[in-house]
Parts: C-alpha cells; structure tokens; sequence
C-alpha cells in the first residue's frame, strides 16, 4: 500500500485529466447498464427504443474517452518518470555505481518504468470508477428494497476487494521473484554479447549456453507459476460472479413470491447486478497481474530514495579563477565509501545484496601534494598504488576519509559542483563513446562549441587525421562502446574532449598507455603547449610519458615516497 501510495502520489499534476477519465469511465458504465434496465422498462411501459441505440453508443464514445485519458496519464507520466530515475542516477554516479550491473539499470529504466503503465491506465481510475459505479447501482437497488441491495453490496465486496486482495496475496512473492529473475537475465546476456569475441576465442560458448538456458529455465518456472496463479484468479472472478447472479436471482424471487416487490422491480434488479460487474471485474483482474507492477514499482522508488554518497553543492561562492590545488594528509579506503544499491539488488530472501572493495583495503594514507598553477605534475607508480583514485578524489567523484583537498585555497566540498566540473577536466585510461558521430562525441565537451574549435582540439590529440581519413569524416558513425575503434584511437578522443573543454585543471590518467612513441611524442607536446595556460596531474607508469613533468611524486602502496 505504501507503494502504491507513493505512485499515485505522482498523478496529482494531471488530476483533472484523471477526473476526467473517472466520468468518463462511471457515464459509460451507466449507459451499459441502463441497456438492460431501459429494454426491461420497454417491455412494460411505452419507452422509445431510439434511447438504447443512443445508451450504446454512448458506452462507446465514453469508453474510448476514458482510455485516451488515462494512456495520455500513463505515458505522460512514465516520461517524467524516466527523467527523474535519469536525474537520480547521475546523481547517484559514479561512486554508487561503481559496480553496479548495468543489465539490473537497463531492465530498470526499461521494463520496470514500462510495467508501471499497467499501475496508471489500468488501476487507479478503474478502481474509482468501480466504487462510484458500485455506489450508484447499491443506492438504485434501495429503492426497490434493502435486502436486494445488501445482495449487492456482498457482490461487489467479494468480486472487487477480497478476491484482488486474496490473488495478489498470493502473487506479490513470485511478481517479486520474477522481476529479479527478469533483471538478473537481462545483466547476464549483456555480459554475454560484450564479451563474445571472447567466448568465441576461448571457446566457451557451450557453458555460457548452458548458463542461458538455467536461467531461461529458472525464469520460465516463476512465469510458469504466475499464469497459474493468473488462470486461478480468472476461474475464482468467474465462480464469483456466476454465484453473486445467482444470489440476487433467488433473493429476487425470493422477495417477488412474499410480494414484497412486484415483477417488474425483481426483473429490473436482476439485470441490473448482471450488467453491472464489468466495473469490480476490471479492478479484481488486476490482483495477480498488479503483483509485478508493485514489484517494479518499489525498485524504481528504492532506487529515488538512494542518497548519493558525494552531495552536490550548490549556491557557494564560485571561483573565478583557478590559483592551484593541493591535497593535505589525504586517506580514502573504498571499503566505506562504496555502499551498495541496498534498496535495488536484492536477494531471493530480501535481504540486500552488498556491493563493497574486494579487498577491504586503504587505498591512500596520508597523501599531501600540491599542484602548483602551470605546471605539470607527474605521478608514478604501480599498478593498485593508488594513482587513479587520487585523480576521483581530485574530481570529487568521493569524499576522503580524511584530510583535505582544495582548490584555489578552497575545500572543493565547498565548491559548486558545476563550477568544480568546469574547471576540471578528466581522462580516464577507458574512454566511453556514445553511439554517434565523431563529432559529437567530442562536442559532449562543450556543446556551444564550432566546428573549428572540434577541429583544433582534434588537431592537438593527434587524432585529426585519422578522422580525415574515414569516409564521413566527422560524421562518421561511432558504434556502441566505440568498439570499431581501436583503443588507441578512443583514447585520442578522449584527450580531444578534454582538449575542448577548455578547463584550468587537467587529468590524465595514462593518456598514452594504448599509443606508439610517434603517437605518444604529439600528445605530450601538445600537453607540454597546454600547460602555459594550464595545470596537468599527469599519471603513468611510462617513465618516457613522465619527462614532460615539472615535478614528478610515486606512490606505492597508497603512500607518497
């Protein structure tokens, strides 16, 4: 129910539009039920036929009415939805995510939010329209006699509160199962084909078949057990139903041979409890099928209630300009700071699943450097020393444990985050690429950015004739993950970006790990240019990629030597 709530919470901006669909859903209900009523009446007394013709179409015109209302809610609001889970993960980035399944966020943002159509166009306004409708057919009843509309209302009880309540009771714990099931097959085909190359190379394409086809097995039996528990429902709705027409059937005669009402108020009475459930069947319907949408429901809403790790400041003085940037007895460990997706992953039994550093270790203790403006400071050692994450710390993708780290004499937790992200630019030795031009991929670092300034930035990378050389061009096509690119190629790229960007404070880590001399000698020039307007952390284990360096600091062990 809370779950529930907080979705329904969500509809508030659009509830004229939801009001509208209750009226139109209630009149069109009333015009199918006064058919029967009025074609009764017509046998009794003079009534013209043309108002049947018109009572049914009617029902049509305000069915379609309904239904354009509420798919206009439901897609209107899975957009918004999708924007703010969006929202909320770049949030939640990198730290959070550092280790998250990418296939459990797809099948998030895809199939969960889409499930929630069922909850929109489906659910809410049915249910309103199912008690208004119930409510008017209990109060005509009473006007022919209380008993005949106690029969009702133990009809519309049973067929639209207790039997949805007992399916989805009995629902709830295999619509959470098979959203998990779902999310975990979605993670691991996507494995799958990112690393086919290597499955066939290795040839182990037989187990990872073998692995599909466990968990197709293991998804089919809880779908297996949901449409079983969907097939038990409907038979349940229809005995219901079935057993409600012959209760107020006996109770009519019932009540017609003690002449307690006359012929015409049984027969009315009967056809209108008849033609009445389609309202409370609609909603009891819902009670296995719901049971999934609850599911997905609460993994998009344990996902908003996430805190980031690293909060985003905002409204603090901005820095005009950048005067150097220094890290003060520095010590992080990720052991605290990776916490899991605790409201997302879950496992079978609903505890959390954790995400945390394997190792459990510290991976900086007590690190001061400074980063003196225009200069470029080299930062050696090996592989696990701890390198990288002082560049994340740099970025305030998290927070040290302890110490300090400023920039232009400010602690950047005091720092507005956009302004911390325009000074800083940043090179990871990966560099993603979107499935889009060449272009702009480069332009994602300044959009306002002209054609001739991608061109000069690419010029610095090394990378500007290799562009020339495809056939598009800069409008060339990068495939998904830049995987018809070579590493050396993503990576010039990604110097072009942060070429681009124009910030005062750049970071390079390993920037010339997938180059040959030639390729690495063009960059470290362009580098060592930059730097007159510029400071550069420069990491790399490479002690030819570190003589451009002013200074040079190694780390081993998380320690500075």
């Amino acid at each position: 129910m809370k779950t529930l709530f907080r979705l329904s919470r969500l509809i508030l901006p659009l509830f004229p539009v939801m009001a509208l669909a209750v009226i139109f859903g209630t009149l069109g209900f009333f015009s199918a039920i006064s058919i029967p009523v009025l074609g009764i009446e017509s046998l009794t007394r003079s009534f013209p036929l043309k108002f049947l013709v018109l009572a049914g179409v009617l029902r049509g015109v305000l069915h379609y009415a309904e239904q354009y209302c509420n798919h206009f809610i439901a897609f209107t609001l899975l957009a918004r939805i999708r924007n703010i889970v969006f929202e909320k993960l770049r949030r939640l980035g990198p730290a959070k995510l550092d280790g998250k399944q990418k296939g459990s966020l797809i099948s998030l943002l895809t199939s969960d939010i889409e499930l929630l159509e069922l909850f929109y166009a489906h659910t809410v306004s049915p249910v309103c329209i199912a008690f208004l409708v119930s409510a008017s057919v209990i109060a005509f009843l009473l006007r022919f006699h209380w008993i005949l509309a106690a029969a009702a209302f133990i009809s519309f009880v049973l067929v639209g509160i207790f039997i949805p309540a007992f399916a989805q009771h009995f629902s709830v714990k295999a619509g959470k199962e098979k959203r998990e099931k779902f999310s975990q097959m979605n993670s691991f085909l996507l494995d799958c084909l990112r690393g086919l190359s290597q499955t066939i190379l290795f040839g182990t394409g037989e187990k990872r078949l073998s692995m599909i086809k466990t968990k197709s097995e293991e998804l089919s039996k809880v779908q297996k057990k949901m449409s079983i528990n969907e097939g038990l429902t409907a038979a349940l709705i229809e005995g219901s139903v079935f057993f409600c027409d012959i209760l107020m059937l006996f109770t009519a005669i019932f009540l017609y041979q003690k002449e307690i009402i006359d012929f015409n108020a049984a027969v009315i009475s009967v056809a209108a409890l008849f033609s009445s459930f389609g309202a409370v069947i609609a909603v009891a319907r819902l009670g296995s099928s719901l049971s999934q949408t609850i599911a997905a429901g609460k993994r998009v809403l344990d996902l908003l209630d996430e805190n980031p790790i690293v909060q985003a400041v905002e409204n603090c003085e901005k820095i005009t300009e950048f005067a150097g940037a220094e890290c003060e007895d520095v010590s992080f460990s990720y052991t605290d700071a990776s916490e899991s997706f605790n409201q997302i992953e879950k496992s079978q039994n609903g505890d959390s699943v954790g995400i945390s550093n394997p190792c459990g270790n510290q991976i900086l203790s007590g690190i001061s450097l400074s980063f003196p403006k225009n200069k470029i400071i080299g930062i050696q050692g090996k592989n696990g020393s701890g390198k990288s994450t002082l560049l994340k710390l740099l970025m305030r993708f998290w927070d040290a444990d302890s110490g300090k780290i400023k920039i232009s004499g400010t602690a950047i937790q005091k720092i507005n985050t956009a302004d911390l992200r325009k000074i800083e630019s940043y090179v990871t030795q990966e560099t993603m690429l979107f499935h889009d031009t060449i272009e702009n991929n480069i332009k994602i670092a300044r959009l306002n950015s002209t054609h001739d300034e991608i061109v000069a930035a690419c010029k610095k990378a090394s990378v500007h004739d290799f562009i020339e050389s495809l056939p598009n061009g800069y409008e060339t096509e990068i495939s998904e993950l830049g995987e018809n690119f070579s590493g050396g190629e993503r990576q010039r790229l990604g110097l072009a970006r942060s070429f681009l960007h124009e910030s005062e404070f750049l970071l390079l880590d390993e920037p010339t790990s997938n180059l040959d001399s030639y390729n690495e000698k063009i960059i470290l020039d362009s580098v060592k240019a930059e730097s007159k307007q510029k400071t550069v952390v420069l990491v790399s284990h490479r002690s030819s990629t570190l003589e451009i360096c002013d200074e040079i600091h190694k780390i081993e062990n998380g320690r500075k030597c």
